[in-house]
């Protein structure tokens, strides 16, 4: 189970993270921001200071801020105090019918496996289908809203058949912990942590029911102004993730370092069914087709306020 003090790790600067420089005009790089989460590849990159190096060439120097979800990630990019971050798959769906001010510009496809719905040891809880009238807790907007979705569909059920609870990782950790909610939606490494507690049981995983895709987003005036720095960026986020999964040893002890979760934890995570952190690449049109896919699913459903048309704000490096 999730301690105080790995969550507090966990959570890191969120709060403080959006006092961060108001919008600028588009021009030339000489600094690149960076929102990040205490997970991935790109926190591998923080650590051995990959995208510094990359770019110290052109002259531009790197910030970070840290968040522990994605909808505040992409509002503090969309509104220009950000330059690049990472997320799943539901936010920036929210972030595009917002407005934002965005474009995909990578992808990276993760293990299905890396998420889970989970219940308390004794529960009367043993399927999907006894979720039914039950308090279910995940992220309003993120991939766990979309998991949710999907699992209950696989049971005959909709989201109105369960009391939906919106909590943040942090606060739904405290409330499975004492036994406020019956079932927890949620993904890697909180999950990892709250599966290693002898009172938690996996109920599902994605594995079967939803791909696990997340998505690399540049500013939209910062990306038409420096295209070079965004394709230098993902290809060296590629080769960072490459090299980690072919130093698994190495990279689960790195990862332990910068979360605090414990190393047979981020063993647990980095080892999953179907893990490779070297899948970096730019968009595809299969990533392309899951998000139009999905943001027409949640449109139909009510929960995004809008249609969207996913290819209108996907941004392609030029073919060197």
């Amino acid at each position: 189970m999730i301690t105080r003090r790995q969550s507090l790790a966990l959570m890191g600067a969120a709060a403080t993270s959006l006092v961060m420089p108001a919008l600028r005009p588009a021009r030339a790089a000489t600094e690149f921001r960076i929102g990040w989460q205490k997970n991935g590849v790109l926190a591998l990159a923080k650590r051995t200071g990959a995208i510094e190096k990359r770019l110290a060439p052109r002259g531009i120097s790197v910030t970070w801020s840290e968040f522990t979800s994605g909808p505040p990630l992409l509002e503090a990019l969309g509104a220009g105090s950000l330059d690049f971050g990472p997320t799943g798959d539901v936010p920036p769906l929210f972030a595009q019918a917002a407005g934002g001010n965005l474009l995909y510009v990578g992808t990276y496809r993760g293990p299905s496996t890396g998420s889970a719905i989970l219940v308390h040891k004794d529960s009367p809880i043993a399927s999907l289908e006894d979720l039914k009238g039950r308090k279910v807790a995940f992220k309003r907007g993120s991939s766990a809203h979309n998991f949710t979705v999907k699992a209950l569909r696989k049971a005959g059920l909709v989201i109105g058949d369960v009391e939906a609870i919106d909590l943040p990782p942090p606060d739904a950790a405290a409330a499975f912990k004492t036994g406020s909610i019956d079932a927890w939606a949620i993904w890697d490494p909180y999950y990892a942590i709250a599966e290693a507690d002898p009172q938690t049981r996996v109920l599902a995983t994605a594995e079967g029911i939803v791909d696990s895709w997340s998505f690399y987003f540049g500013n939209g005036d910062f990306t038409a102004a420096n295209p070079d720095v965004l394709s230098d960026v993902i290809d060296e986020l590629a080769k960072t993730g490459a090299w980690a999964q072919s130093h698994i040893d190495e990279t689960i002890s790195a990862l332990s370092d910068i979360t605090g979760v414990p190393i047979e934890v981020t063993r647990a995570v980095l080892t999953r069914k179907g893990a490779d952190l070297g899948r970096v690449h730019p968009l595809t049109d299969e990533a392309i087709s899951y998000q139009q896919a999905l943001a027409d699913e949640f449109h139909d459903l009510g929960i995004l306020p809008k249609r969207l048309t996913i290819s209108d704000i996907v941004w392609r490096p030029k073919a060197s």
